[in-house]
């Protein structure tokens, strides 16, 4: 499973003209899931995730996780994260999770948020989005449950 981690100022999704999430101050994750992932790597992601230490103390350091900074999460699917650019022009997205096993394990991974006490707002599963976010810092983290990066 990977992510994309963005500290944010503000952050929505719209379908179809309506905006249908957003999430004030805090995280915005873009999620993706490969058909060898689990609920683990769902549930690893998560813990890492919300206490993920990079929001500035009273110091300007980056020394607070999510959790501290009582911030919002905002996640949206993202299974172009597994899109495979190496050869040719046209991504291959042949390592992307099936899309029942991916909303399954985009679910669990969006409960154990909420379980760590994180308020979440979430995107539409397999739904075309318009992803509004202004980035603060800019901050963004690249993870993967299997730690590859």
């Amino acid at each position: 499973m990977r992510a994309v981690v963005q500290r944010t100022n503000c952050s929505s999704v719209t379908v179809d003209g309506t905006i249908i999430a957003a999430a004030g101050p805090g995280l915005t994750v873009l999620l993706g899931v490969t058909g060898t992932d689990s609920e683990e790597d769902a549930c690893y992601l998560a813990e890492k995730i919300v206490n993920l230490r990079i929001f500035p103390d009273n110091s300007g350091k980056m020394n607070l996780s999510l959790k501290d900074s009582e911030g919002e999460l905002l996640v949206v699917s993202q299974f172009t994260l597994y899109g495979d650019c190496r050869k040719g022009r046209r991504p291959s997205f042949d390592s992307a999770a099936k899309p029942e096993q991916a909303k399954t394990l985009y679910e669990v991974f969006i409960r154990a948020c909420r379980e760590a006490g994180v308020t979440v707002s979430n995107g539409q599963f397999q739904t075309t989005m318009i992803v509004a976010l202004e980035n603060d810092g800019p901050v963004t983290m690249l993870l993967d449950s299997k730690r590859l990066f």
